[in-house]
């Protein structure tokens, strides 16, 4: 089948839940990420952060927020998804993480010419940084 592209897509923004959105702004404000939005409810708790570091975004929303409004969205802690983020200058990037975030694997120089580095977020997640050299 060929689809004509009607209208080209910019971008995507993943939106990932979790259960602790403080916790989870916390990580990611230590991997050099900005919180650019949030959502509080009336009530004043937070359910919602858009984070932002260069062109990279995530969305985090916690998973009581849509509890029943979405009922084929459930996990356990993490799950099977691998978040791959481009970077320059890695081993800057490296150096200034290491010791900061648990979990962090050495720098490695792949058969396809990356250097990479992943790490586990604190929801489980796997993260990999590389740069294409």
């Amino acid at each position: 089948m060929n689809l004509k592209l009607i209208q080209p897509m910019k971008s995507i923004s993943p939106n990932i839940f979790v259960n602790d959105i403080k916790a989870t702004i916390t990580f990611y404000s230590t991997l050099g990420f900005t919180l650019a939005d949030e959502v509080t409810t009336p009530d004043g708790e937070k359910i919602f952060a858009l984070m932002k570091n260069g062109s990279v975004t995530f969305m985090f929303q916690t998973l009581a927020s849509i509890e029943g409004i979405h009922p084929m969205v459930s996990r356990s802690n993490g799950g099977s998804l691998l978040l791959y983020i481009s970077v320059d200058n890695i081993r800057q990037y490296y150096d200034q993480i290491k010791g900061k975030v648990d979990g962090l694997t050495e720098l490695n120089k792949t058969f396809y010419g990356a250097t990479e580095f992943s790490l586990i977020d604190n929801n489980n997640y796997l993260l990999t940084f590389a740069e294409h050299e």
